[in-house]
C-alpha cells in the first residue's frame, strides 16, 4: 500500500520532515519513492518557508490511491489539495497522566472509578445540604427559647 507521509530529517532538536510516498513496509526514514515536498515545524505557521509542496506530483499519488498519514492529510488540507479530516477525539488526553493510571489500575472492567466516585459524592454532599439548615434552625430557636423562659420569671413576679 502506498503512503504519503513525513520522513524525518534534521538535526537533534531540529526536525525538518520530507514529504514522501513510500510503500507502507518501508521504515519511516528508509526508502521512498518519490519526494513531494518539505515540512519545518519550527517555522511560525504565516511563513511560506514552513510547507513546501509539489502540488502537481502529489495530486498524481493520491490518484494513484496512496493515503496520506493524518499528519500529511493535516498539511494537504491546509494548503486546499484535500478536505480537511475531522479532528479525532482522544478523551483519554484531557485526562492528566497520573490519574489515568489510577484509572487502568481501578477498573479493569472498563468502567470509569471517578464518575462512581462522583456519583457517590453527590449523595452525601446533598445530605450535607439538607441537614444544614435543620441545624441553623435549632441554633436560631435555642436562644429564643431562652428568652422566653428568661421573660416567664419576670411575668410571674
Amino acid at each position: 500500500m502506498l503512503k504519503l507521509r513525513l520522513s524525518m530529517g534534521g538535526t537533534k532538536k531540529r526536525p525538518v520532515y520530507k514529504i514522501v510516498v513510500a510503500d507502507s513496509r518501508f521504515s519511516r526514514d528508509g526508502r521512498f519513492i518519490e519526494k513531494l515536498g518539505f515540512f519545518n515545524p519550527l517555522l511560525p505557521k504565516d511563513k511560506k518557508e514552513r510547507v513546501g509542496l509539489e502540488i502537481d506530483r502529489i495530486k498524481y499519488w493520491l490518484g494513484q490511491g496512496a493515503q496520506p498519514t493524518i499528519r500529511v492529510s493535516r498539511i494537504l488540507g491546509e494548503n486546499q489539495l484535500m478536505p480537511m479530516p475531522a479532528k479525532g477525539n482522544n478523551p483519554q488526553k484531557a485526562i492528566p497522566k497520573k490519574d489515568r493510571k489510577k484509572k487502568d489500575e481501578a477498573a479493569p472492567s472498563g468502567e470509569a472509578p471517578k464518575e462512581d466516585a462522583k456519583k457517590a459524592e453527590a449523595p452525601k454532599e446533598e445530605a450535607k445540604k439538607a441537614e444544614a439548615p435543620k441545624e441553623e434552625a435549632k441554633k436560631v430557636e435555642a436562644p429564643k427559647e431562652e428568652a422566653k423562659k428568661a421573660e416567664a420569671p419576670k411575668e410571674t413576679k
